[in-house]
């Protein structure tokens, strides 16, 4: 955890780039905008508020610096929004700005590719801060994260999830809807052949023998598996 001094409230993060605010609450998302123009000098900050339109603000432009993400969105499950963006727009740094502040939230956010994690109740210098940290090349977590805290598993199936690309993230998704190979080849516009040879690299980067498993693994990045226990 990052403890240095903020030298000045007055102080930005210099950045040329630009920087993307996701959030589903309009409320949070413009109090998030303006958090981050007070600490950061970007040359532009754009919103969005599902996982689709931040994915059409970054199709086709210079990828952001920053990117501020909220896990809780209506178009995506657990945290396979987040590797979503990593693969979109692989040279940004994703702060992931939560409520959820259970030790396996966070280091499963940290393990699937984010620079930071701010809880969602943070004063601005907390941002500041986690800008600044990540730009000496450090990642941020809050006060009282415990790393590795009997996450191992977890952690293992989002690294797995995070290594393959757009191409074979698409396949798996269409696996999990129970579609075969030739349904597969037809939806992407792709010879049969090639979706084999991507199913046999999937299972390869997911440690799986087959479609099944796999499917399993897709499913360990959900919610149900990373949320703390109600108990």
């Amino acid at each position: 955890m990052m403890t240095q001094e903020i030298a000045s409230n007055d102080h930005k993060t210099p950045h040329a780039g630009w920087a993307l605010v996701v959030d589903d609450h309009p409320l949070f998302c413009d109090a998030l905008e303006l958090t981050l123009r007070s600490v950061a000098a970007f040359s532009h900050v754009h919103t969005a508020d599902c996982m689709a339109q931040a994915l059409e603000r970054i199709e086709g432009a210079t990828p952001p610096d920053l990117i501020l993400l909220d896990l809780n969105l209506p178009d995506v499950s657990g945290l396979d929004g987040l590797i979503r963006l990593k693969r979109a727009a692989s040279s940004a740094s994703v702060i992931v700005v939560s409520s959820m502040t259970d030790n396996a939230i966070i280091g499963g956010a940290i393990e699937a590719g984010a620079s930071g994690f701010v809880p969602k109740h943070s004063h601005r210098s907390v941002f500041r801060e986690a800008l600044d940290h990540i730009a000496a090349g450090g990642t941020f977590t809050p006060a009282g994260f415990v790393e590795g805290s009997g996450q191992e598993r977890g952690a293992k199936t989002l690294s797995r999830l995070s290594s393959l690309t757009n191409q074979q993230a698409r396949i798996l998704e269409l696996i999990c809807e129970g579609k075969l190979n030739k349904q597969i080849a037809f939806d992407l516009s792709i010879a049969e052949t090639t979706v084999k040879a991507h199913v046999t690299a999937i299972m390869r980067k997911l440690g799986v023998q087959s479609r099944t498993q796999a499917v399993l693994v897709a499913q360990d990045a959900k919610f149900s598996n990373v949320l703390p226990s109600s108990s």
